[in-house]
């Protein structure tokens, strides 16, 4: 933007106040301007959390040197956080929450089928659920469509995925609730959740579930649960 000269001023400027005002003025606008800056940065500081997620955390930073590989965009939980509980349905149209898996190590994602990249990955997550579901995990992908309930269904029948359970929302509001809390800026997403509900970490996009970094990442976050933690 080129310089612009200000307007000559059309009236005589006012006189400046005493010297013996002087300091006082300057003295109480650095003590504002140091208190509005502490503001600032304390409204900007990352919130404690739940501290009964911590252990989260700490399983969060054990196992981070294996997230590498076909996982390594997996974004490790560095702050205690107990996801919302989400609402959804099952196959049945019975409703569900994730507190409903409370006990095991479950893999959330959200998926659609007008999502590319959701189809490409699910043959993954249906064959991660064949080898490691059951009492100390689950994968619980909850398909988003709001249009055609039957098309997801008819997906995962043409693609043969038997073993994942069907889980819709299709008010898509745990989508909303996930990113709410910065957990879900596209699609597909899925949070890795530990056995009271605390992520333990995060991807935005699709993975390689099925392969083997994914199997030992998963392996070794289920372990607190498997121990009955």
């Amino acid at each position: 933007m080129p310089e612009t000269t200000p307007p000559e001023p059309t009236a005589e400027p006012a006189a400046r106040p005493a010297a013996k005002w002087r300091i006082p003025l300057v003295i109480g606008a650095v003590l504002v301007g140091t208190v509005i800056g502490y503001a600032a940065v304390s409204s900007f500081k990352r919130p404690a959390g739940d501290l009964a997620c911590t252990g989260a955390v700490d399983l969060a930073k054990k196992i981070a040197p294996l997230a590498h590989g076909e996982v390594a965009a997996l974004t490790m939980a560095s702050t205690p956080l107990r996801l919302p509980d989400l609402s959804f349905e099952d196959a049945n149209g019975q409703p569900k929450k994730l507190s409903d898996f409370r006990g095991k190590t479950v893999l959330v994602n959200l998926w659609a089928t007008w999502c590319v990249p959701c189809r490409k990955e699910m043959p993954a997550l249906d064959s991660l659920q064949t080898k490691l579901g059951g009492k100390d995990f689950e994968v619980v992908a909850i398909n988003i469509d709001t249009r055609d309930p039957d098309k997801p269904r008819a997906f995962l029948k043409e693609a043969n995925l038997n073993n994942l359970g069907y889980f819709s929302d299709a008010k898509a509001k745990v989508f909303q609730d996930l990113k709410n809390i910065g957990k879900a800026l596209g699609m597909p997403t899925s949070v890795l959740v530990d056995a009271k509900g605390c992520e333990i970490a995060n991807i935005a996009g699709p993975a390689e579930w099925a392969s083997d970094d994914a199997i030992k990442l998963v392996k070794a976050a289920m372990q607190p649960a498997a121990a009955g933690l």
